[in-house]
């Protein structure tokens, strides 16, 4: 028997969760099913949970920074599930992968210079570009039967056209599931060697990969990787603490990471969060066999769910993923306008998925669906989008 039971409902209502709290305010049905934001419906691995409740009945809250202890934690993990050596001194955390890149866009590149990302991609690699007022440049990903590929000619005439600075790398890839290859990664690093592009690697989805694909950071494709880039990761998404505030990058080159230190430090950001902390190195110390039994329920939701549309929604097409739990979902089979698809899934099956035009003008038609949740939640989403396209 399973001793983690990720099947069971969890209400999170009335708990300042974005996922259900904000329904209202953000124009949502009040008894909409939300299935949009990347955090998971499952209580926290209970190694966590012990780790927090002897800090809580410890009853101090000062001030707090890393240790020794947190750096053999994350080392480990590092090695162990992504083969990768790291050293102490590369070190600096942050309170979320989103604000590591807002330091690594004002640390690297100035006013109207040019950051270059690769849509559709989570928005707010987008939003971080406008508010820091730098220019956006979008390379399309191009999809072909069913799994997007990277359009390298276009990734680089881009670059030269507008003198690009940073590249912000999203891996793997969110909302389109790819789990970069080896040989993607290297022609990537190369064009950046070649324009001289510093790279922001946002591998916050890295513990989940499919079988039959390798996650790679990317620091180590080669010596221009690893002395020129950021990689950020989190055990936020891994172990459902992005309310905890607290975020892991790893910056070999100590010129880039001075820069992106004192970019953090303007900020007011002194030290970690204690709670963040505390979670995190309990994760990366006991938190495998939890992880472990996680993945087996995506799985099976990912069986179910392929299964389920081919059955009941047979217009609907799955982009098979390679990572992540975010599956992207193309209903242009059904001839709606975004506005129509939006209104017939929000207000009529009363579902909460994000828009596939969020993360780009390539994602239209296009939703995303999270299914780090238990079944019956993602049954009953299903079964409401499917009444709610039958009565259309």
């Amino acid at each position: 028997m399973n001793q983690f039971d990720f099947n069971k409902v969890t209400d999170r209502h009335n708990t300042n969760s974005i996922k259900t709290d904000l329904a209202i305010p953000r124009g949502k049905p009040e008894d909409v099913l939300p299935l949009w934001v990347a955090d998971m419906d499952f209580p926290t691995a209970p190694c966590i949970l012990e780790a927090l409740h002897k800090k809580v009945d410890h009853g101090i809250f000062g001030y707090s920074c890393i240790d020794q202890n947190y750096f053999e934690a994350v080392k480990n993990w590092m090695h162990t599930e992504h083969n990768f050596e790291i050293e102490q001194s590369w070190i600096v955390t942050t309170p979320g992968v989103v604000f590591a890149i807002a330091c690594a866009i004002k640390a690297f590149t100035k006013e109207n210079e040019a950051v270059i990302i690769q849509t559709p991609v989570y928005y707010p690699f987008k939003n971080m570009i406008d508010l820091n007022n730098r220019k956006c440049v979008t390379s399309s990903l191009i999809e072909k039967d069913g799994k997007y590929q990277i359009d390298f000619d276009d990734f680089e005439n881009k670059i030269e056209q507008n003198n690009v600075r940073l590249f912000i790398l999203c891996s793997p890839h969110n909302p389109v599931g790819r789990v970069w290859t080896v040989s993607e990664l290297t022609r990537l690093a190369e064009i950046c060697e070649k324009h001289n592009v510093i790279i922001f690697a946002d591998e916050i989805h890295n513990d989940f990969i499919l079988p039959g694909h390798t996650h790679t950071v990317f620091s180590t494709i080669s010596e221009y990787a690893a002395q020129n880039s950021v990689v950020s990761t989190s055990a936020s998404k891994t172990f459902n603490l992005a309310g905890l505030q607290f975020s892991t990058n790893f910056i070999q080159n100590p010129v880039l990471k001075r820069k992106f230190h004192i970019e953090r430090d303007k900020t007011g950001y002194d030290e970690p969060s204690l709670m963040g902390l505390v979670a995190a190195q309990a994760a990366y110390q006991n938190g495998k066999s939890w992880l472990t039994a996680l993945k087996k329920h995506l799985q099976e939701n990912l069986d179910f769910l392929r299964s389920w549309l081919k059955t009941n929604l047979p217009k609907v097409r799955l982009i098979e993923p390679e990572g992540t739990f975010l599956l992207w979902l193309d209903f242009s089979s059904y001839g709606f306008d975004n506005k129509t698809l939006d209104d017939i899934i929000v207000h009529q099956a009363k579902v909460w998925l994000d828009r596939g035009t969020m993360f780009g003008f390539e994602g239209e038609n296009f939703q995303r669906i999270n299914i780090a949740t238990p079944r019956p939640l993602l049954q009953e989403a299903l079964e409401r989008i499917r009444n709610a396209l039958e009565t259309v």
